[in-house]
């Protein structure tokens, strides 16, 4: 394989720990002063101590996602990059993610469901127990009868309501739960994961998609990418992701790249995780990620 550039991982990786960072120094303010406002008590370089509840636990799932492709692909001698993260100044997440390169084509069935299901299965495992530390460290505030501007309301997947409801029970009418920083890594890692679980093209998804099904897994795709689309109508969050699948498909084509032993089914283990990565999907899937929020009010 090519002479990689460390220093292009590295400082795209410090970068990232950067924005990160200051991504979770401001979800913890929101998360200390809750919907009272006031003043913070700490210096910014407290509040950068306190961004790294979100940045750790996020550098963790996504780099724990890709570690499990890259790892995949070095058991099989597939060359391939370390892990590139994303930094970007979003006020939200301060990350788009991280990605490897592929360097070689995927010699089969096996090596290509192996290593499109590690990554998702290792960012999970991560992200469910940072998701029950998260909401133990977070609270139950009563919403005050007008909250005005600069409200956004989260979709809440499956495994999230699940850990809200053992965590604190059933939350009364005119109360939400305040998230901890780590808590939200977690909610973005869950649906990071459910992005990269939907069965299109060369996603994850699409790789186990193809390696399950067969040349038959572009009609799933198909038939995915109208969901999407239909999704996006729904909630304009999934408008961003929703043209990148669509733009994905139109340079690339809806079908995956064929293997030699396309014809071969694969083991009773692998399809079994092929279930595993369905339920995942399941546990990780919005509807509705993200809805802004004018005013919220309550009689």
């Amino acid at each position: 394989p090519p002479r990689d550039r460390t220093w292009v991982y590295v400082a795209l990786f410090l970068a990232t720990v950067f924005t990160t960072t200051t991504a979770g120094a401001l979800h913890y303010a929101s998360f200390y002063l809750g919907f009272g406002g006031g003043e913070l008590p700490f210096s910014n370089w407290e509040m950068m101590l306190r961004g790294l509840w979100y940045s750790l636990s996020i550098l963790a799932i996504l780099g724990c996602h890709e570690m499990g492709h890259y790892l995949a692909c070095r058991y099989y001698g597939v060359a391939a990059s370390r892990p590139y993260f994303l930094p970007v100044p979003l006020p939200l997440t301060g990350t788009l993610g991280a990605f490897i390169r592929i360097r070689q084509p995927i010699p089969g069935k096996r090596e290509l469901f192996d290593i499109g299901i590690a990554g998702p299965i290792a960012g999970f495992v991560i992200a469910v127990p940072l998701l029950f530390i998260g909401m133990y460290l977070s609270r139950v505030d009563e919403i005050p009868q007008n909250v005005e501007g600069g409200l956004i309301w989260l979709g809440e997947p499956l495994l999230f309501k699940v850990a809200v409801w053992l965590t604190f029970g059933q939350i009364a009418e005119g109360f939400t739960v305040t998230m901890h920083p780590m808590a939200f890594a977690a909610w973005f890692g869950l649906l990071a994961t459910a992005l990269n679980l939907f069965p299109i093209g060369q996603l994850d998804g699409g790789h186990i998609s193809y390696a399950v099904l067969g040349r038959k897994s572009t009609a799933v795709t198909l038939v995915m990418v109208a969901c999407l689309i239909g999704l996006a109508v729904w909630s304009l969050s999934w408008a961003v992701w929703a043209g990148l699948t669509v733009l994905m498909i139109l340079v690339f084509g809806p079908h995956h790249p064929r293997t030699p032993d396309e014809a071969i089914p694969l083991d009773a283990t692998r399809k079994g995780l092929a279930v595993f990565a369905v339920i995942m999907f399941i546990l990780c899937f919005t509807p509705a990620p993200l809805e802004p929020i004018d005013i919220v009010t309550r009689p």
